[in-house]
Parts: C-alpha cells; sequence; structure tokens
C-alpha cells in the first residue's frame, strides 16, 4: 500500500468506527507508513482518555506525525494561492501527499480534489 495520509476526517471516522477504515488499516501491510499532518491532528485530537482508537493509532509505529514547519507552511500557503482555498490544513494533506508520493484517506473529497486532482483519493 505504501504511503498514505490522513486527514482530518479519517481521523474522526477511526473514532466513529468506521468499517471502511477499519478495513484499510487491516489491509494495510506492515510496510505501510500512515503520515498524518500535525494540524490535521490538532483538529481531531480532544480529549485522549476519550479518543482511544485514536490513541492507540497514535502508538503504531507505522504511523508518521508531519511537523507543520516553515517548509510545509509555505507550501500549503502557495497551494492555497494558486488554486484560490484558503483552508491551510487541507493543503498540509496535499503537501504531505505529494511529498511523500502517497495517497489520501479522507472523509470528503472535494475539498482536497480542487487543491490538486492528480492525488489519489481515498473516501472512508
Amino acid at each position: 500500500m505504501g504511503n498514505v495520509v490522513f486527514d482530518t476526517g479519517a481521523l474522526i471516522a477511526l473514532e466513529s468506527n468506521s468499517r471502511a477504515l477499519t478495513a484499510l488499516l487491516d489491509h494495510a501491510q506492515t510496510d505501510t507508513t500512515i503520515h498524518i499532518p500535525a494540524a490535521v491532528l490538532a483538529q481531531a485530537w480532544r480529549d485522549g482518555s476519550r479518543q482511544t482508537r485514536l490513541a492507540r493509532l497514535l502508538k503504531d509505529k507505522r504511523v508518521h506525525v508531519v511537523d507543520f514547519d516553515r517548509s510545509v507552511a509555505f507550501a500549503a500557503g502557495v497551494l492555497c494561492g494558486t488554486t484560490g482555498t484558503a483552508d491551510v490544513v487541507d493543503a498540509s494533506v496535499i503537501v504531505a501527499a505529494r511529498r511523500f508520493k502517497g495517497s489520501v484517506v479522507t472523509s470528503d473529497q472535494s475539498d482536497l480534489f480542487a487543491l490538486d486532482p492528480s492525488v489519489p483519493l481515498f473516501t472512508v
């Protein structure tokens, strides 16, 4: 499966016990890396004691939280500027997908598709 990037909707689906996301995680091989942009994690994280599925996922060795550093900030800002959009969190998802040559797991494809229609999107 390679590299996948989760957006906020994917993390919410995980917490909602989405069958589609559970199947995807079960299917993911040990060489699959799950990238979660830091801004996405911030949007989804509220209370670790109540978010057991997400807390468990974050402990998985396959998970990499992608820092929202200077280079990501510039790339996300430029992407928003060139596409006429404003959501830098969604843009950081696309930036990560491009960087790691991965697919995006999302609950809503429309905003991400508008940012880059060439990035593979999987809906959960």
